[in-house]
């Protein structure tokens, strides 16, 4: 028990400036749409949080618990899809829609827990990208309730009223902002009660040996089921929000494994098993996919001069470059684990350690 004391006491002890610091973000956070108005902006916005809540509910079951799972997309899709089904076929809220799909992806996950918490390293890895591929090919083929490859779309949602009184009608981005950011928050305050309790404790000790752990009678079943619980739920919540924001979902949108391996990255690059590490994650990957996306960086190369748009190689990045992401990704975490193994949060607190020394 001394060393979860020990993490308790050195996080309350947090500098009145660190506090300050986290506070006037937090307020600027609330403020932002007040003094910027761009849809685009907004929209980035709201892309860093989903990808935060996402990094953050898997940094419980593999960074805290270290049991890799690269199927994460299952739960974001079957939060997605129990949201978007009771919406168009019984015209159900999505807010109780959400609620639903956590009830989907909590009993999703304590089937996959009972199965794939028998195999260890790289075979757990592999079952649960075989998990999500099942789901997946399951979306693609009972076309009368998912509707196939053609997906389902939402041309309205249902205002958010508080009895009589409308809370607000979903024609802005501002509401999604106010939304994603306050799952954000709760995700990120649920990470920090969630690694200095017992239940954090336990999770890093298995994590760290899980013989050991054993055989101080921890239960690994048990432990390794509850951190995939904690983790099922946000990513669901995310894949809900996600649905009702896109009003667009099919297999390959929520259910690839591409979602799975994104979810991973954002904890690799920020930094695996720490608070912060996705939120760092979620700031470098976002902007980074958004400016491939709209060709940015390929606009970039040509203003300072090292392509000319004409040249071969301009053509070729004008037409390849905003279709590589997968390339750039797969070349960012070749140069974190060389450069940075515990990922740019890491990498930043040895800076300012050894700035400080000097």
């Amino acid at each position: 028990m001394k060393p979860a004391i020990s993490i308790i006491r050195s996080s309350a002890g947090a500098s009145p400036v660190a506090i300050a610091l986290g506070l006037a973000v937090l307020a600027g956070l609330f403020l932002f749409p007040q003094f910027v108005q761009s849809p685009y902006a907004l929209h980035i916005m709201i892309l860093i949080f989903l990808s935060v809540i996402m990094g953050e509910a898997w940094n419980v079951i593999g960074g805290y618990t270290g049991q890799y799972s690269v199927g994460h997309a299952a739960y974001f899709g079957a939060g997605a899809y129990t949201t978007m089904i009771l919406l168009q076929y019984k015209q159900i809220s999505p807010w109780y829609g959400a609620l639903a799909g956590i009830a989907v992806s909590l009993v999703v996950s304590l089937i996959i827990g009972s199965i794939c918490f028998r195999l260890r390293g790289p075979y757990f890895v592999l079952a649960s990208i075989a998990v999500a591929e099942i789901m997946r090919l399951s979306a693609m083929n009972l076309k009368d309730l998912t509707n196939g490859a053609e997906g389902i779309l939402i041309t309205e949602i249902p205002h958010l009223k508080f009895g009589d009184t409308l809370i607000t009608d979903f024609l802005t981005k501002v509401p999604f902002y106010y939304i994603g950011l306050v799952i954000a928050i709760v995700t990120i305050l649920v990470t920090w009660l969630m690694q200095n309790s017992k239940l954090g404790y336990y999770f890093q000790a298995i994590r760290e040996d899980q013989d050991a752990a054993h055989s101080l009678g921890i239960s690994l079943s048990l432990f390794k089921s509850s951190a995939l619980a904690i983790s099922a739920v946000f990513t669901s919540l995310a894949g809900s929000f996600y649905a009702i924001y896109i009003g667009f979902i099919d297999p390959p949108t929520v259910l690839a494994l591409d979602i799975s391996v994104q979810i991973v990255l954002i904890c690799i690059i920020g930094g695996i098993g720490t608070i912060w590490g996705p939120v760092v994650g979620a700031l470098v990957l976002v902007p980074l996919s958004e400016a491939l996306r709209s060709n940015m960086i390929a606009q970039g190369i040509f203003k300072i001069g090292l392509a000319s748009e004409e040249s071969g190689v301009g053509i070729f990045l004008k037409e390849h470059l905003s279709h590589a992401h997968a390339l750039i990704y797969g070349i960012l975490v070749v140069v974190v684990i060389l450069f940075m193994p515990d990922g740019v949060l890491g990498w930043a607190k040895k800076l300012a350690a050894k700035k400080g020394k000097e």
